[in-house]
């Protein structure tokens, strides 16, 4: 599966697989076989950060 170009559709998918089925962005990347820093990289050029405590991107 590809991940959606669109930054804001990005999020949403990756919050929503955190939630629900990954305990880390370590397992969510690795399940999707991408690069974490990739979507790290996506999130933060649009004003988003991981949160390990929370296992979710939120606003910087």
């Amino acid at each position: 599966m590809s991940l959606p170009k669109d930054p804001f559709m990005l999020l949403s998918y990756v919050n929503t697989q955190l939630r629900d089925n990954f305990s880390s962005l370590e397992e969510l990347a690795s399940s999707l076989g991408v690069d974490k820093d990739v979507i790290v990289k996506t999130l933060d050029g649009a004003g988003f950060e991981y949160k390990e405590d929370l296992n979710r991107f939120a606003a910087k």
